[in-house]
């Protein structure tokens, strides 16, 4: 098993976009910094050119979208903090124990084993 006693699936974060896919196993946190943008631009599409009227829609968007959307607009934002927070350079990063990376590899599992053979050469 690739998610073996060294890394668990708990220790696992990727961070990616929209354009950099990734294979990442179940359990594994998976943070897109675009979500947001994403999210952003759906609450904005179609909207009239009048700013009052667009401003009326974008709020009837947001109470319609209830609790849901203010947590996928809450987790999109944490992500891009919590990737900031540990520095991240380059995506796709797969982030083990938030201590050790692998940049430019999208096979999480692949990474994860490449983290695993460096911490077993460490003393």
């Amino acid at each position: 098993m690739l998610l073996g006693p060294i890394a668990t699936a708990a220790d696992v974060l990727v961070v990616t976009d929209s354009h950099h896919p990734v294979q990442a196993p179940a359990g594994a946190r998976v943070i897109e910094l675009d979500q947001a943008a994403r999210i952003e631009f759906e609450l904005a599409a179609h909207l009239p050119t009048d700013p009052r009227q667009a401003a009326a829609l974008v709020r009837q968007r947001l109470h319609a979208g209830g609790e849901a959307l203010q947590r996928r607009i809450g987790h999109a934002y944490q992500g891009v903090a919590d990737a900031w927070g540990l520095g991240i350079a380059r995506i796709p990063a797969v982030v083990v124990d938030r201590r050790y990376v692998v940049y430019g590899e999208p096979d999480v599992p692949r990474a994860i084993a490449r983290i695993d053979a460096y911490r077993g050469t460490q003393p």
